[in-house]
């Protein structure tokens, strides 16, 4: 039996029991989709907070107190006095700004209304490292820092929950912790970013901050940005920065008391956790898959029962076992097939549509059907409609005419 012929005698036969066979395509169809929308709003997923970090800035440096990785006794916090060795140019020449942070929450209010952003103590300089722009008004100046003014330039986010707009807000007074502050700005929207939404966040002097609102001693930070002169460079002005603190803390070798992350390190973790959820979204969506498949087992099982009459005759007419064995397995093979080609269809809408809704939420980004998720989840159907088909396709074949004619 050559396989033209083997295609047209499956198309008749799963034509003959139409709803077992729509019932039977529907539990792959169902597989394959899963597998297709998962693997894109995981791929999605990914691209969108990798493409939130990246925004940040390829140049940028994180400088932490503590080692993330061990433990280390007399640990020494990170101070201003920190901040300006970082930014001698004689120091570490690969260095372009440095801006050091205090943040934490707190309770803004305005009128009646209520929002609890994180609240960051920052330099003028915080401005251009972490590239920020303004809808409206001005930054920080060195004079709002150096007299410890009550001036805030607040997000996006937190300017409509209170004010229910993001205009002509310059000047307001609102209360940070029952505190009147004076709005300067309204800072442009950033979206997500490597510590949470840089929209949610009111930006205060790095000095009223420590003193009226966080409580930090006079000159410890709790984090400093560091700006190299540009990507090229990260490398030379880490090794700087670690050299200054080294020495500055007086830290033992393979001790050091503070973290240096740069935006690879983040991109780097971020794309092992995103990976790792997109295989378990498809993991979980390939169980569906397999139920399909069992699905294709029960029903080409039971068309073995029902047509073994059938294939007795065939025998006796000099049908070799592997004319009977390659008859059930394009059936099986054609379910699965149809099925793939469905899901794959059935998939891309259900993505399109969690891209649309996840816009309408306020949280936009876009599933990514890729050609591999596709390749793959046809690839898998076929070969699940092939696996589960072979049990049945053997049994056909393995009947003995004489035994099969007789079958009641």
């Amino acid at each position: 039996m050559d396989i033209v012929l083997a295609l047209k005698e499956a198309l008749e036969s799963l034509n003959a029991n139409r709803m077992r066979a729509s019932l039977t395509i529907l539990g792959i169809v169902i597989g394959v989709a899963a597998v297709i929308a998962m693997l894109a709003v995981g791929t999605g997923a990914q691209d969108s907070i990798l493409g939130s970090i990246s925004g940040i800035g390829t140049n940028l440096l994180f400088v932490f107190q503590g080692n993330l990785q061990e433990e280390v006794r007399n640990e020494q916090p990170l101070t201003m006095n920190d901040v300006n060795a970082l930014g001698d140019v004689f120091q570490a020449p690969h260095v372009e700004a440095v801006a050091p942070v205090v943040y934490g929450t707190v309770n803004v209010t305005f009128g009646g209304e209520s929002s609890s952003p994180e609240v960051y103590g920052v330099t003028p300089d915080y401005q251009n490292v972490r590239n920020y722009n303004l809808l409206e008004g001005s930054f920080i100046t060195d004079e709002n820092v150096n007299g410890r003014a009550s001036v805030a330039l607040i997000g996006p986010d937190v300017a409509d929950k209170l004010f229910g707009t993001r205009t002509l807000l310059t000047g307001e007074t609102i209360r940070i912790d029952g505190q009147p502050f004076r709005v300067i700005g309204v800072l442009e929207p950033k979206g997500g970013g490597s510590f949470g939404s840089q929209d949610n966040v009111v930006l205060v002097p790095i000095t009223t901050a420590r003193v009226r609102l966080l409580e930090r001693d006079r000159d410890q930070v709790d984090i400093v940005y560091v700006q190299a002169l540009n990507s090229d460079d990260v490398p030379q002005a880490t090794e700087e920065i670690s050299q200054i603190l080294r020495l500055r803390h007086h830290s033992e070798v393979g001790a050091d008391d503070f973290t240096v992350f740069s935006q690879d390190d983040f991109l780097s973790v971020a794309g092992t956790i995103t990976n790792i959820l997109t295989i378990f979204l498809g993991g979980i969506a390939a169980i569906s898959l397999l139920v399909g498949g069992i699905g294709i087992m029960n029903i080409m099982l039971v068309s073995v029962t029902e047509r073994t009459k059938e294939i007795g005759l065939r025998k006796a007419l000099g049908a070799r076992k592997s004319d009977i064995l390659l008859q059930f397995l394009t059936e099986s093979s054609l379910l699965s097939l149809f099925g793939g080609v469905i899901g794959i269809i059935v998939g891309w809408l259900i993505a399109f549509v969690i891209g649309k809704v996840a816009t309408a939420s306020g949280t936009p980004f876009t599933p990514t059907v890729g050609l591999n998720a596709i390749l793959l989840a046809t690839l898998f159907s076929t070969a699940v409609g092939l696996f589960f088909g072979i049990y049945p396709a053997n049994r056909a074949a393995n009947l003995e005419p004489v035994e099969a004619l007789r079958y009641e």
